[in-house]
């Protein structure tokens, strides 16, 4: 499947502008993903998407440390692909301010609840910031009537009091962005999103 004619067409169906979304360009099994991880929004330069052509990606580079720090060897985003390891954003348009329009959230929702409705293996899904966050809570009370793991600080402090998550069998881990410059001002965000990996690892 080449994940951004699919998603594309999604966006058409739910009537989103194609032209002003970034969706992951990659070829994937969906059968073969195991575990999908949810960042917040693409960045506002499309150059530092996970996905992007560049060499030096700042999203991309971003992930491949975090999973260093775990201690999983990849070198490209076709290597955690082949861990059966798919990267997505909850957003497939850049924040314009510090926190995102509700309306935004509305009109995207459908999108990501059909992207993660495209993968019959799941059986782990990281949701790095409080948008992802957010916005797999909302898509879960739709059918189950609760959120699928608590929001903010609580739900990331189940490290300490061995709290698990699941949405429908699925096991959820709440975590932080992986992206921007707060993993350089507060290097202990990038040490739990490392662990959450780990874990990940070990469950699929």
């Amino acid at each position: 499947m080449q994940i951004k004619t699919c998603l594309a067409e999604i966006a058409r169906q739910n009537n989103l502008a194609v032209d002003t979304l970034q969706f992951p360009d990659c070829e994937i099994d969906p059968a073969k993903i195991k575990a999908v991880m949810v960042n917040e929004v693409v960045p506002k330069n499309p150059n530092d998407w996970f996905y992007s052509e560049t060499s030096d990606s700042e999203n991309r580079r971003n992930a491949l440390g975090v999973f260093e720090g775990a201690g999983v060897s990849v070198k490209s985003m076709q290597d955690i692909l082949d861990l059966g390891i798919y990267i997505t954003a909850a957003l497939k348009t850049p924040k314009e301010t510090s926190t995102v329009d509700p309306e935004v959230i509305k009109a995207q929702l459908p999108l990501l609840e059909a992207e993660l409705k495209l993968f019959p293996a799941l059986k782990l899904i990281m949701l790095l910031g409080d948008v992802a966050i957010k916005m797999v809570n909302m898509i879960a009370k739709k059918t189950t009537k609760k959120n699928a793991c608590m929001s903010g600080a609580e739900g990331r402090r189940r490290h300490w009091s061995n709290t698990e998550f699941y949405w429908g069998g699925i096991r959820v881990f709440p975590s932080y962005i992986m992206t921007g410059k707060n993993l350089l001002i507060e290097p202990f965000k990038r040490d739990t999103i490392s662990e959450d990996i780990r874990n990940m690892m070990r469950i699929i």
